[in-house]
């Protein structure tokens, strides 16, 4: 029997936004090509840079703008931080993504209504989108009887 020793490729803009993406959008962490896609542009974009002359801080600051580009926003992360913030007393930290990944689907609707972008948490409308999913969550938590 042959033995397969080849290396596995452990890119690290692969393993940053596999891991990240564990944290902020785990509906995406199993899409494997979506990582691998991402991260060949992360490194592309860092090469060209150093190609180009720029140091090391600078190319990495490009490569990881192409590399996180459109997720810096995260609904998962948005339902945690009001759970956190607002239902502490309910949901205890340590389940709080577990409690949002099945809020996630139930809450599309809300997130439609805003023009979701990686700057968003920054504009006027996060903080009506925070108030309503605050709502929501009271009235899902108490359906459950949590």
């Amino acid at each position: 029997m042959k033995q397969n020793n080849s290396p596995i490729e452990l890119s690290y803009y692969r393993l940053t936004l596999f891991s990240f993406l564990k944290e902020s959008h785990p509906q995406l962490a199993g899409d494997t090509g979506f990582i691998k896609s991402r991260a060949d542009e992360a490194a592309e974009a860092y090469s060209n840079a150093v190609k180009e002359g720029l140091g090391h801080t600078g190319a990495e600051e490009l490569a990881n703008l192409a590399l996180f580009r459109g997720l810096l926003f995260s609904k998962h992360d948005t339902i945690v931080n009001v759970l956190w913030n607002e239902f502490s007393g309910i949901v205890p930290y340590s389940r709080a993504s577990g409690y949002a990944q099945k809020l996630l689907a139930r809450c599309e609707e809300l997130f439609a209504g805003y023009p979701l972008s990686d700057e968003f948490m920054y504009s006027p409308g996060y903080n009506d989108l925070y108030t309503e999913l605050t709502g929501f969550i009271d009235l899902w938590l108490e359906d459950n009887e949590l």
